[in-house]
């Protein structure tokens, strides 16, 4: 018995096997959807009680983890034992993404990443896999397999603008930031809505201190952000105000977290670290955020026992720390309890970089400067382990910078002035980083110097 409907295929390419094949505009709303971060992914949510299918049910699965939510994995096991029961008449390519998502679920994310890292080379054009694998490198801080999944289907699917999307953000993580912005404007030239690929492109201009020109570029297509699931489009316009942050227009960096980066899907894990890490942001420039925290911490109650990604924890906690929510006690203690259980793939991570930077966030939250550079002076050496990108990151590094410059002593300042003066150098556009040097200089006593950057 030949495996799948010979006529039905997604608009890739791979063989479907699909029990209706009215099935099929829904599955590559999904297909489609994903890889574009299109909100219309979703739709596929549709056919979960009445098609059976194999891969229908491990779509819908997907779906479900990707909530990023302490009940996410109770929510997708039941399409992913539909999706077990059924596999013995799905294709190969459609069985081993089934036994990556189940390893996703379990925890087991080395398996994960194995498995589609296996597909990806046999099965070149099964993008969903390709994104999902980028997915769980990045959340682990392997960048360089990151890079590998998108390179590794690249000849079989160069058509697909979106590749050159997900290859621009793997060569940037590792650093190749002219291979990154050479994939992220191709694939913008093959599709001008191409998000994924802006926000390549602004990573690479931030990194370069190419702040003015990367505000404008992001502006001139933001007009294209839309139909875009809640984490892209926050995500890009969050990108839009770091810009805004260092280039000291501050009124409207406010804006752009009124406007953009908050209140899509509060609910919604991304869009609440967005929320946080910007707000954060702000106040580490200087700016009055008023009582935003407030509002953000009343969604933030909910992850007090989450878990999920230790990358999202360290960011409900600093925000209900910062609202004042005794509730950050019970995510501490929770996040400390944790971590010795951790799934091995993923235990490190939670027991040197997030336990430790944990109590040194609390700490900065509180007024406790000198825990806050005990907590993340441990922690910010293995911080790539917890996952996130190196702007995302960069939160944690300006969290302890923060804290160097507060204690006030010779020793922190000389060592804030050792990173900001690094900073500066590589950022000579950003007035933010010109105003903090310039008041450690004058703190110094060196003046003179506090002169030439203010």
């Amino acid at each position: 018995m030949p495996f799948g409907n010979p006529h039905a295929a997604d608009s890739l390419g791979n063989p479907l096997t699909l029990d209706d094949p009215a099935s099929l505009a829904l599955v590559d709303d999904f297909v489609m959807g994903f890889i574009s971060t299109e909100s219309r992914a979703v739709n596929l949510i549709a056919l979960a009680d009445t098609d059976a299918s194999p891969i229908v049910q491990a779509y819908c699965a997907t779906l479900h983890l990707f909530a990023e939510s302490r009940d996410a994995v109770a929510n997708a096991r039941p399409y992913l034992a539909k999706a077990r029961a059924g596999a013995a008449r799905a294709t190969p390519r459609e069985q081993r993404y089934i036994a990556a998502v189940e390893a996703w679920a379990d925890g087991d994310i080395a398996r994960a990443i194995s498995l589609h890292a296996e597909q990806a080379h046999e099965f070149p054009r099964d993008l969903v896999s390709v994104k999902l694998g980028q997915y769980h490198c990045f959340n682990t801080g392997d960048c360089p397999g990151m890079l590998r999944l998108a390179l590794a289907v690249l000849p079989s699917a160069a058509d697909v603008p979106y590749v050159h999307g997900m290859a621009a953000f793997g060569y940037e993580q590792c650093h190749l930031m002219r291979e990154a912005e050479a994939s992220a404007r191709l694939a913008i030239a093959m599709c001008r809505k191409e998000p994924w690929a802006h926000h390549a492109l602004a990573h690479v201009m931030l990194t370069e201190g190419r702040l003015a020109e990367g505000l404008a570029f992001m502006e001139s297509v933001s007009d294209t952000w839309i139909g875009l699931n809640s984490f892209m489009v926050t995500h890009n316009w969050w990108h839009v105000a770091l810009f805004l942050i260092d280039l000291g227009r501050d009124a409207e960096a406010l804006a752009v977290y009124d406007e953009h980066a908050w209140g899509v899907v509060k609910d919604y894990s991304q869009d609440q670290i967005g929320a946080v890490s910007l707000l954060a942001r702000l106040e580490l420039a200087g700016i009055d955020v008023g009582a935003r925290w407030k509002d953000v911490a009343g969604y933030l109650l909910q992850r007090q026992a989450d878990h999920v990604l230790p990358f999202l924890d360290l960011q409900y906690l600093y925000g209900l720390a910062r609202a004042g929510c005794s509730e950050a006690d019970a995510l501490l203690r929770n996040i400390e309890a944790f971590a010795p259980d951790a799934p091995p793939s993923t235990r490190a991570a939670w027991q040197r970089a997030c336990v430790p930077a944990a109590n040194g966030l609390v700490a900065h939250a509180r007024g406790d400067f000198a825990g806050a550079i005990e907590g993340l002076g441990v922690a910010l050496p293995r911080m790539i382990e917890i996952g996130g990108s190196h702007a995302q990151r960069d939160l944690f590094e300006q969290v302890y910078l923060d804290a160097l410059v507060r204690t006030g002593s010779e020793s922190t300042l000389a060592a804030a002035q050792g990173i900001l003066q690094q900073q500066l150098n590589g950022q000579p556009e950003s007035l933010r980083l010109r105003r903090q040097a310039g008041a450690v200089y004058a703190r110094l006593g060196l003046g003179q110097l506090a002169a030439g950057v203010a």
